[in-house]
């Protein structure tokens, strides 16, 4: 079970059916002119359009699947008196005393360009179930980092 923001949710759905209803039918299409030229054999339009076809086919039942083991969280029912999912953390690194802030996300929802670490990456997995005030030593490949939580909001 996987669970998700609703906006996370929302764009899953979204993302799916953009490859249901717009580039499937592309592929399908690029299938058929380039059966259309002759010989099947030879054909790498033909060979390159399928071998996008069943990429595509992967992605869309990845995201299927996904969608139907995912749980939207009610974030009116959360805490922010611990780190947990949806959580925003502001924490100190200890060793060059540089602040940084992220949310905790499902691994789906992770993108480091909008400060959503994935709640399955060492940095959460230390952080999860911690307050205000605690300190952490996480251990990543630059080495061990020791982090002090600042604030926790949703």
């Amino acid at each position: 079970m996987e669970y998700m923001s609703q906006e996370g949710y929302d764009k899953l759905v979204a993302e799916l059916k953009e490859l249901e209803n717009v580039e499937l039918p592309r592929v399908r299409e690029a299938i058929a002119e380039a059966r259309d030229k002759g010989d099947l054999s030879e054909n790498f339009e033909y060979h390159a359009a399928k071998r996008e076809q069943a990429r595509l086919l992967g992605r869309i039942r990845f995201k299927q699947r996904v969608l139907e083991f995912a749980r939207v969280i009610d974030t009116k029912r959360l805490g922010a008196d611990a780190v947990g999912l949806l959580t925003k953390v502001e924490m100190t690194n200890l060793v060059n005393n540089q602040r940084m802030t992220y949310t905790i996300a499902s691994p789906h929802e992770a993108n480091l360009r909008e400060a959503k670490i994935s709640i399955k990456s060492p940095v959460a997995q230390a952080l999860l179930g911690k307050h205000v005030g605690d300190i952490v030593e996480v251990q990543v490949p630059a080495g061990v980092q020791k982090l002090r939580i600042e604030s926790i909001t949703l």
